[in-house]
């Protein structure tokens, strides 16, 4: 079984460095030199100088191809107002395992602003909900911040929270 998993791991390029020593890496030799040419070529003669860039006439323009249409976006250019839906209510929730750590993100996930409350949880347990919120906040550009005393709050990117919401989640968590 091991003989597997080392054979896997040089084959992945993971294995120690010194199973690699037996390698020679040699620098490639200059190329041999050309042999004199029997006869003189033929002069190429010069192109003329004309600019680098020749604009086409108008008429002779392909025209461009138009973007593909999503069945979701609406043709032509219509300008319409963007609604605001109000954020929605944060969930509240106080793990007492790290299994608990999938609600979390499923709600994040949905566009729900959670509430982790790891007050009275075990300190090992605290360290590794808060480490998998902050990734979870981190891969989808979320913020992560400390309302109070183990006591956070995972806002999607897409929401806001209001300052008076902000100010009475202090207010219930104190």
């Amino acid at each position: 079984m091991a003989t597997m998993w080392r054979r896997a791991m040089m084959y992945l390029g993971l294995g120690p460095d010194d199973e690699y020593d037996d390698y020679d890496y040699e620098v490639a030799a200059e190329p041999p030199a050309r042999p004199a040419a029997r006869y003189a070529p033929e002069p190429v003669p010069p192109e003329p100088a004309v600019g680098a860039v020749r604009p086409m006439p108008a008429r002779e323009r392909e025209p461009e191809p138009l973007p593909q249409q999503s069945p979701l976006r609406p043709r032509g250019a219509v300008v319409r107002p963007i609604v605001t839906q109000p954020s929605p209510k944060p969930h509240a929730m106080s793990p007492s395992s790290f299994n608990e750590a999938q609600e979390v993100a499923d709600k994040f996930m949905a566009g729900v602003p959670v509430i982790v409350n790891l007050q009275g949880v075990e300190r090992e347990l605290s360290r590794r909900l808060v480490d998998f919120a902050s990734g979870l906040c981190y891969g989808l550009k979320g913020q992560m911040e400390r309302v109070t005393t183990q006591v956070y709050l995972l806002t999607p990117s897409d929401v806001q929270v209001s300052d008076e919401d902000r100010r009475r989640l202090q207010e219930r968590s104190s």
